[in-house]
C-alpha cells in the first residue's frame, strides 16, 4: 500500500481572508459606550453587585445574614 504525499510549497504566498470585519477606529471609545450601557442596564435593573473580596464567617446563618443585608437585592 503507497501512502499519499503532502506537498508543501513554501514559496507560495498564504492570501485566504476569512471574514470582512473591520477593526474600529477608536477601540477606547468603543470600550467606554458599551461600559456605559453595562451601568445603564444594572441601575435600571434595580441589582447591585456583590462586594468584592474574601469574607470569613463563623457559621453558616452568619453568612445568610450578611448576604441579605448587604448582597443583591432580592427578586419580588
Amino acid at each position: 500500500m503507497n501512502k499519499a504525499r503532502t506537498v508543501i510549497n513554501l514559496e507560495e504566498t498564504i492570501g485566504k481572508q476569512v471574514g470582512r470585519r473591520k477593526p474600529p477606529t477608536d477601540p477606547m471609545h468603543v470600550a467606554s459606550d458599551m461600559n456605559k450601557l453595562a451601568t445603564g442596564l444594572l441601575k435600571a435593573s434595580g441589582h447591585k453587585l456583590p462586594r468584592r473580596g474574601v469574607f470569613r464567617f463563623h457559621t453558616h446563618e452568619e453568612a445568610d445574614q450578611w448576604m441579605m443585608t448587604s448582597g443583591p437585592k432580592a427578586k419580588s
